[in-house]
C-alpha cells in the first residue's frame, strides 16, 4: 500500500512540524515534575516480529517495572502523566517512529518483547507483515492488550481488511473520542 506509506510520511512530517515544539514543552514539564527523563524510548515488536525503539513522553514515574500497561498500577502513573495519557499527547513522539518507518499511522499497537502469548497469537495470524500503528481497530474498539487472543483476532481482521478509507477512518475515530479509558490497573 504505497498511499499508505505516502500518506504517513506527509501526515508524521506535518505533525512533526505543527506538534514538535510543544512535544518539547511537555518533554520538559514531565522532567520537571518528575525525576528521570521526559522522553520515554522502549523496545517494542515491529513489522516482522523486528524489534525497534518506540518513542513517547514518559508517562510513569522512573522507577516503574518493565511491564505492560494493564499490568502497571495506577498510582505509577505520574499526575502530569494521567493529563497526558487521557489527550493522548503521550503518543506525539510515535510521530518520528512514523516517519522513520518503523510505524504507521494506523495499525495494530505494538506490544513489548516479552508479551510472548501476544506475539506468538499475532504471529500465527499475519498480524507482523504489516507496520505496528499509533492507532489502530483494537484501540478505537477499545480492546488493549489484557486478552491476547481476542487482540490477536482483531489485529487479523484489521490486516485483512485494511483500506486507505478505513485507516482514515480510524484515525478519525482516534481523535474523535474525548478521552480513553487508561488501562493500568487500579
Amino acid at each position: 500500500m504505497a498511499l499508505k506509506r505516502i500518506f504517513d510520511v506527509f501526515s508524521s512530517l506535518i505533525g512533526l512540524l505543527i506538534f514538535g515544539v510543544p512535544i518539547l514543552m511537555l518533554i520538559v514539564l514531565v522532567r520537571l515534575t518528575s525525576q528521570g527523563r521526559g522522553l520515554f524510548a522502549q523496545e517494542r515488536v515491529g513489522r516482522d516480529c523486528r524489534p525497534f525503539i518506540c518513542y513517547k513522553i514518559r508517562t510513569m514515574y522512573q522507577d516503574t517495572r518493565v511491564a505492560a500497561t494493564h499490568e502497571i498500577k495506577s498510582s505509577s502513573v505520574t499526575p502530569i502523566g494521567q493529563w497526558l495519557r487521557r489527550l493522548k499527547l503521550d503518543e506525539l513522539p510515535q510521530l518520528w517512529n512514523v516517519l522513520r518507518g518503523d510505524m504507521s499511522l494506523v495499525g495494530p499497537r505494538p506490544c513489548l518483547p516479552s508479551q510472548t502469548d501476544l506475539i506468538n497469537r499475532r504471529r500465527e495470524r499475519g498480524v507482523y507483515q504489516i507496520r505496528p500503528g499509533i492507532s489502530g481497530k483494537a484501540q478505537v474498539l477499545g480492546i488493549d492488550m489484557s486478552d491476547p487472543e481476542k487482540l490477536a483476532r482483531v489485529d487479523s481482521e484489521y490486516v485483512q481488511e485494511r483500506t486507505f478509507l478505513g485507516d482514515l477512518r480510524i484515525v478519525a475515530q482516534t481523535f474523535g473520542k474525548k478521552s480513553r479509558k487508561d488501562r493500568v490497573s487500579v
